[in-house]
């Protein structure tokens, strides 16, 4: 039995998958893609405890990326529903299997999902204590990293986010070519390990990041020793808000990573092969 798809092969079971997901209650979508949100956020979490530590910046990212490729293999092999991973029905919306109402409708009925699924963690998270870690440098190391990526610009994090999505696809379209778990794993494990390294903008993820960040803001204590020890400038604290989050930050992410996956990684091999029927 072959152990991998050829890229026709791949674009095919691509194209049928985007018409399965597309085609999904509202309930099931809802409920896999909180679990992809939580997953991500997990990994996310396994990021920032691996990196909050250590002052080689990147020493810190490679050890990031190490754990983080965690969540996408969850969200492939356990199965769920990831916006970033999500938006490869752009192959079954340009084939004429999906029509853009239900791509964006899909879509935006996962991220939402998403975003619950992450926030849970991340109010699992601060209550559970787990911030304290380090005698609150992680909580600060938190807050560090959400004021970074609200401080940004819409260029920055846009031009960002459409790279990380282009690993991000590669991964899954290179796994969705395996036909075995070891092979799923360790399609996903390289591309999201460089992703993570390089430090470029995943929606699903910020929405972990930023909201973590958001609560460990709440303790004094956190905010004092990012500011003293971490170097966060005090007049970039008032970046880290909700509008901050959702405007600032997860809007061109978002558009950023639906450019990056929709267009550079389903779009660009529909246009190579179409090899569909």
């Amino acid at each position: 039995m072959k152990s991998y798809l050829t890229p026709p092969e791949i674009l095919q079971f691509t194209l049928e998958t985007g018409e399965r997901k597309a085609s999904l209650p509202i309930k099931n979508t809802l409920l896999l893609s909180f679990l992809a949100g939580l997953f991500i956020a997990l990994a996310s979490v396994g990021s920032n405890i691996i990196s909050h530590n250590i002052g080689d910046i990147g020493l810190a990212k490679y050890l990031s990326g190490l754990i983080f490729p965690t969540g996408l293999i969850l969200v492939v092999v356990a199965g769920a529903e990831l916006f970033t991973g999500n938006n490869l029905i752009s192959v079954a919306a340009l084939a004429g299997r999906v029509s853009p109402t239900k791509f964006i409708k899909n879509l935006t009925i996962v991220w939402i999902g998403n975003l619950v699924g992450s926030l849970f963690v991340a109010l699992l998270i601060f209550y559970s204590g787990h911030l304290d870690y380090s005698e609150g440098v992680l909580g600060a190391y938190t807050i560090k990293v959400g004021v970074h990526k609200t401080s940004l610009s819409y260029l920055n994090l846009f031009s960002s986010a459409i790279l990380c999505n282009i690993l991000v696809c590669l991964a899954v379209w290179m796994a969705y070519g395996a036909t075995d778990i070891a092979g799923k794993s360790l399609a996903i494990f390289f591309p999201i390990w460089l992703f993570i390294a390089s430090g470029f903008e995943h929606s699903v993820a910020n929405m972990y990041y930023i909201s973590s960040a958001l609560l460990a803001s709440t303790t004094p204590h956190f905010v004092d020793v990012a500011v003293e020890k971490l170097g966060v400038l005090p007049n970039n604290l008032q970046n880290l808000t909700i509008w901050g989050m959702f405007v600032k930050n997860l809007l061109p992410v978002t558009l950023g990573n639906l450019v990056g996956g929709g267009i550079f990684v389903g779009a660009w091999y529909f246009w190579s092969y179409k090899v569909v029927k």
